[in-house]
C-alpha cells in the first residue's frame, strides 16, 4: 500500500477517534452535571480535553517518527509506525474519557496544552531562521577559504568569470585571476533601494496621513484597497513595467537636461520599486495612525493648534514607532527584489555613483551564481553564499539599528508628555 493512502487512512481514524473522543466525553461530563455534581468545567471543555488527549499524543509519536527517519535516517516501516500511533491515539482516549471527572481542571489542563503549542510554534520559528544561517554559513566559510573575506568585502571588482576556466581545466591561473568584490554589488543594491525609499516613504507616508486624517470614509473604503492592490501585483509584471515604460521616460528626459541615460538605468527599477513597496508603507502607517488615541487630537485641537500642526506635532510623533517599522519592511523588501533589477537595470556589476548608468543588485549575482552550469563546489556558485551571508549581516543591523531608534523616539516622546 502506497504512503499517500496510509497517510489518508491514518488522518480518517484519527478523526474518527478525535469525533468519539469529543461525543463520549461530553456525554459523560453531562450525566455527572446532571447529577447536580459540581465540576471545575464546561461539558464542552472536558469533551476538547479527550479529544487533545487522543490526538496529541499519536499526532507527536507520528512526528517523532518521521523527523528520525527523515534526520536520522532510521528505518522504521511506515505501517509501523501509523499503526503505533492510533494505538497510542486509542490508549489516549481511554486517558481522557478516565479523566472527565468532577475535581478534574480541565479547562486548565488544556490552556497548558496550548501553551506548550504555542512555545513549540515558536522555537519552529527560531530553529528555522537559525537552520538558515547555518545552512548559509557553512557554505560561506567554504568560500572563504578559497578567496580572501577582506579581498570579498573591500573589493571593487566583480569578475568570477575566470573561475570557470579553472573549473573547466584551464589552469591555476585563471581561478587565481578571478576577483570577487563585492563593492559594486552592493553599492549597486543600495543606489536602487535608496531610490525606491525615496519615492516609497513620501508617498507612503503621505497618503496614510491623508486616509487617516483627512478623507472621508466613502474614500477611505475605496482608495485603500486599492492601494493595497499594489502589493498584489506580480514583480514580473513591474519588471515589464520598468524596462518598457519607465526607462525610455528616464532616457527622454535625461536627453531634455542633456545628460546620457542607459536603458538598463537604475533610476527606472527604484521608482518602480517604489511604486511596488507603497502599500506596505502606506497600509501599515495608516493603521499605526488610526491606533492613536483621538483624546489625544481633541486634546491638541482644544489648545489652539491647527489641524496640521496637531498632525506635525501630536499624531506623527506618537505614531513613530510604528512608522520607522513599516519603513524598515519596505526597506527590507527593496534589498531582497530581484526580477525588476533583472529586468530593468541589467545585471553588470558597475561601482559607479551615477544612477543613469546600469548597474546590478546581491540577489541578481546570487541567482545568476546559483543558476549557472558550473558545478556545487566551484568558487562563483559558493560565493553566492557568501553574498547571502554578508547581505543577511546588513539586514540584521538594519533591523538593530531601527530597534534602537523606536526605543529613543518612544522614550523621547514619553518623557516630552511627562
Amino acid at each position: 500500500m502506497q504512503t499517500n493512502q496510509l497517510l489518508a487512512m491514518f488522518s480518517g481514524v484519527l478523526l474518527l477517534l478525535g469525533l468519539i473522543a469529543f461525543f463520549l466525553g461530553r456525554a459523560k461530563a453531562a450525566r455527572v452535571r446532571a447529577t447536580g455534581t459540581a465540576m471545575y468545567a464546561q461539558p464542552d471543555q472536558y469533551a476538547w480535553f479527550a479529544v487533545v488527549a487522543t490526538a496529541g499524543p499519536a499526532i507527536t509519536v507520528g512526528a517523532v517518527g518521521a523527523l528520525l527517519m527523515l534526520l536520522l535516517g532510521a528505518d522504521i516501516p511506515t505501517l509501523y509506525l501509523l499503526a503505533g500511533s492510533l494505538v497510542v491515539a486509542a490508549v489516549g482516549l481511554l486517558v481522557g474519557m478516565s479523566q472527565v471527572k468532577p475535581d478534574f481542571h480541565a479547562r486548565q489542563a488544556i490552556e497548558r496544552v496550548i501553551r506548550w503549542v504555542l512555545v513549540a510554534a515558536a522555537l519552529i520559528s527560531i530553529f528555522t531562521t537559525f537552520g538558515i544561517l547555518f545552512s548559509i554559513v557553512f557554505e560561506a566559510l567554504r568560500f572563504f577559504q578559497m578567496h580572501s573575506f577582506w579581498d570579498f568585502v573591500t573589493g571593487t571588482v566583480w569578475n568570477p568569470g575566470a573561475s570557470f576556466l579553472a573549473a573547466a581545466g584551464r589552469g591555476d591561473e585563471a581561478g587565481s585571476a578571478a576577483q570577487f568584490g563585492s563593492v559594486p554589488l552592493f553599492a549597486g543594491t543600495f543606489m536602487i533601494t535608496a531610490i525606491a525609499m525615496l519615492v516609497a516613504i513620501p508617498v507612503g507616508l503621505l497618503s496614510a496621513i491623508y486616509m487617516a486624517e483627512f478623507a472621508p470614509q466613502r474614500v477611505r473604503t475605496l482608495a485603500k484597497p486599492t492601494l493595497e492592490v499594489l502589493a498584489g501585483v506580480p514583480t514580473v509584471v513591474y519588471g515589464f513595467f520598468a524596462a518598457i515604460t519607465v526607462a525610455p521616460i528616464i532616457v527622454d528626459v535625461a536627453g531634455f537636461f542633456g545628460l546620457d541615460a542607459s536603458f538598463n538605468n537604475a533610476v527606472a527599477p527604484g521608482v518602480v520599486m517604489g511604486i511596488m513597496i507603497i502599500p506596505f508603507i502606506s497600509s501599515l502607517s495608516d493603521d499605526v495612525i488610526n491606533a492613536v488615541p483621538d483624546s489625544m487630537r481633541q486634546g491638541s485641537l482644544a489648545l489652539g493648534m491647527t489641524k496640521g500642526e496637531t498632525i506635525r506635532d501630536v499624531v506623527i510623533p506618537a505614531a513613530l514607532p510604528g512608522i520607522i517599522s513599516a519603513s524598515l519592511l519596505a526597506v527590507s523588501r527593496a534589498l531582497g527584489e530581484t526580477m525588476i533589477v533583472v529586468m530593468a537595470a541589467g545585471m553588470r556589476p558597475n561601482l559607479t555613483a551615477n544612477p543613469l548608468e546600469d548597474m546590478t543588485t546581491v540577489t541578481v549575482r546570487i541567482v545568476a551564481a546559483l543558476t549557472g552550469d558550473l558545478e556545487f563546489e566551484s568558487a562563483e556558485t559558493l560565493s553566492a553564499f557568501a553574498l547571502g551571508l554578508v547581505l543577511f549581516a546588513v539586514t540584521l543591523s538594519l533591523n538593530l539599528v531601527s530597534v534602537l531608534m523606536i526605543r529613543r523616539f518612544r522614550e523621547k516622546y514619553r518623557v516630552n508628555n511627562l
